[in-house]
């Protein structure tokens, strides 16, 4: 059977998890009742506990330390629904600031858990391929001069051209953009950029250095990748892109369950 094509939408998917997430924290998560002088610390609770010990201490809690860790958990138990009696949360911006931010964690988790599919992923690599493009190359020699004058004179004279001394490489190969940029500067690059290849010298062309003649032999833009090659890396880009939004549709969910007037 063939889904319809709207069951791949990314929105769908975030709908439908939210929709199981809120319908499990209305199934195991009772509200705290103030009034109760009830407190159980069953199984599964003891279980949470000793797990948090674990993942804060690396390794599992001794009978000594599970037992200290429920009486805590028991004193915090009591010292807020005393608090919830007194009615300290009432008022109180901190407190209010608090929980809604948990609320918020709450509503965006699923979204945040959300998995792309490759529609998805390769629409995003589309949009933004710059991300991601491959390091432009080029192949070159370069004569060094301290002073624009001097390259200038040499490059009009013609014939054997001879540059000064300087430790940089007379030639590079199919070197990388990035790497040509750390040792040349993004200037020098950048003018890379402006020239064709050919068998003439060019420039002169400004460094980090002084100026330098350039015979470009070779220059080769930066290619895109197949997804399949970076479908991690574009991933990432696109959650860490996105999450803002997602954060913002999971609380849109919540707030359409809400009447909400505003008196002026």
């Amino acid at each position: 059977m063939t889904l319809p094509g709207w069951t791949k939408e990314p929105l769908v998917h975030f709908l439908a998890a939210g929709g199981l997430l809120f319908a499990l924290f209305a199934w195991i998560g009772e509200p705290v009742d103030p009034a109760s002088r009830s407190i159980v610390v069953g199984k599964e609770e003891q279980a949470r506990i000793a797990l948090q010990w674990e993942l804060t201490n690396g390794r599992p809690p001794t009978d000594a330390e599970l037992a200290a860790q429920i009486d805590r958990f028991v004193r915090d138990e009591v010292l807020y629904r005393e608090a919830l009696r007194m009615g300290l949360d009432r008022d109180d911006a901190v407190v209010r600031q608090r929980m809604a931010s948990k609320m918020d964690y709450l509503a965006a988790s699923a979204a945040e858990t959300a998995k792309p599919d490759d529609s998805v992923l390769q629409d995003w690599l589309e949009r933004h391929p710059t991300r991601f493009t491959d390091d432009a190359r080029f192949g070159f020699e370069q004569l060094y001069f301290a002073e624009r004058g001097t390259a200038e004179a040499a490059l009009a004279a013609g014939g054997q051209i001879r540059g000064e001394a300087i430790s940089l490489p007379v030639e590079e190969r199919n070197a990388p953009r990035s790497e040509v940029s750390a040792r040349f500067g993004e200037e020098f690059v950048a003018a890379l950029d402006r020239l064709e290849p050919g068998p003439k010298w060019q420039g002169p062309v400004q460094s980090g250095f002084g100026w330098h003649l350039v015979r470009l032999t070779e220059k080769r833009a930066g290619e895109v990748p197949p997804l399949a090659e970076v479908r991690q890396q574009v991933e990432n880009d696109w959650r860490s892109a996105t999450a803002e939004a997602r954060r913002e549709e999971g609380y849109r969910i919540l707030r359409d369950g809400y009447d909400v007037q505003i008196e002026k």
